[in-house]
């Protein structure tokens, strides 16, 4: 068990700065006991206030995990503990008890129960006048678009600085009605817009990618089959999982999981999470979604590379997947970062293929901060640089303090969202 994950990677599965917390004030060895390891999981009994002690288990192929205590975050500050301790090398390897070896039988049965349900509630073929209607449908709402879009300009952007919100929400319904859920989404985000300095360039700028999306939407028949896939997604026509695993580019390398970001939107929140392909140099993005009250996928910690099959969505810039099979659980590494110059390259290509791409996973080798005007950048050793978008450097100036250090996050237009960062003394921080 020589590679163990760090403390940092530990601390960013805490549900919040409370239970990260409290886990650093159990994470003492003498206050454990029966605590073991292998290759799969990780286990030990911690002494609580009550009379009997607290059973603890982690499996860390997902990971997942057991706590016999009373709390109900997830994981409770007792399994973080044990991940803590297990991490510092306080925990040895040995034989499972019979608890944890019945509790991870469990889980593999109700995997494989669930498994089962899924293939026998497959979707059966749908009926395809059902699918030309919907089509029709959309077609209506595009073109409708097209008008209000051609309105937004001939009338002039003042409207949209008066009263945003009634404008962008009476469009998004609309496309809604018309099952074009993807661009009403698109609509909904220009509200933040008038809002932000330089705003009349900027939405000018997304009402001419909106125009170039809805005529290729209107001479799909003319493109290419990944480009029209990636048309066919962004108006809103979803793939099932299930057609992805069977269908989609299968590819299988060491993934480094380089980034992890969670966005609420209305009751849902969104877990983008970066992998890069330590053989391919390919990108991918995994995505989950969890309700309020849910917990979001914990499988892919951020510092970690898993031996696993991704599955592709289609589309002339594929990124998107699903991981649809793993090899071996994770274990610790560091992704290889490219010069600012050749990410630039790279998201420019990417760019090509996909004209609509919002953002783009960067990881950076040798960077370091560096003030510009009132702003941030991180620069490399051949000067190059890239601008920063969140205000607060400070746990990022911590980090590095000076030295160059390995940089992931998301480009976007506007500039670089830091997410993690690789240093020689620290090993990988979530920012």
């Amino acid at each position: 068990m020589s590679d163990r994950w760090g403390r940092e990677q530990v601390l960013g599965l805490a549900p919040d700065a409370a239970a990260a917390k409290a886990a650093g004030g159990v994470a003492k060895p003498a206050g454990w006991t029966g605590t073991g390891c292998d290759d799969d999981a990780v286990w030990g009994e911690c002494k609580g206030s009550g009379t009997s002690a607290y059973r603890a288990s982690a499996d860390l192929t997902e990971p997942a995990f057991r706590c016999s205590c009373p709390s109900r975050k997830f994981p409770c500050k007792h399994a973080l503990a044990l991940l803590l301790l297990w991490s510092e090398g306080a925990v040895g390897a040995g034989p499972r008890p019979a608890w944890v070896a019945e509790w991870l039988e469990q889980r593999r049965e109700r995997a494989e129960k669930a498994q089962v349900r899924k293939e026998a509630a497959a979707p059966k073929a749908k009926d395809p006048r059902t699918a030309e209607r919907r089509e029709q449908r959309v077609d209506g709402g595009v073109a409708e678009l097209d008008q209000w879009l051609r309105d937004q300009v001939a009338h002039g952007l003042a409207q949209a600085e008066k009263a945003p919100y009634k404008l962008w929400d009476d469009a998004a319904r609309r496309l809604v009605d018309a099952q074009a859920g993807g661009l009403a989404g698109q609509i909904r985000a220009l509200a933040a817009i008038p809002r932000q300095p330089g705003w009349p360039e900027r939405l000018l700028e997304e009402y001419a990618l909106l125009r170039l999306l809805v005529r290729a939407h209107q001479r799909r028949a003319e493109l290419p089959a990944a480009l029209r896939e990636t048309v066919r997604s962004r108006i809103g026509f979803t793939v099932q999982q299930e057609d992805v695993v069977r269908d989609g580019e299968r590819v299988r390398d060491r993934w480094c999981v380089t980034g992890s970001r969670d966005i609420a939107v209305d009751q849902l929140t969104t877990r983008r999470v970066w992998l890069r392909g330590a053989a391919t140099g390919r990108p991918a993005l995994v995505l989950s979604f969890a309700a309020p009250g849910r917990q979001l996928d914990s499988s892919l910690p951020v510092g970690t590379r898993v031996d696993a099959e991704l599955a592709f969505y289609p589309g002339a810039q594929p990124l998107r997947a699903l991981v649809a099979e793993r090899h071996g659980a994770a274990a610790p590494a560091a992704p290889a970062g490219l010069a600012v110059g050749g990410f630039l390259e790279e998201y420019a290509a990417a760019l090509e293929r996909d004209p609509w791409l919002d953002r783009w996973p960067a990881v950076l080798a040798g960077v370091r901060l560096a003030r510009a005007g009132d702003g941030l950048r991180v620069v490399d050793g051949a000067g190059d640089a890239l601008p920063l978008l969140p205000s607060d450097p400070w746990r990022l100036l911590a980090v590095s303090g000076g030295r160059p250090v390995t940089l992931a996050g998301e480009w976007t237009p506007r500039g670089l969202w830091p997410l993690a960062a690789w240093d020689e003394d620290e090993g990988v921080v979530i920012l």
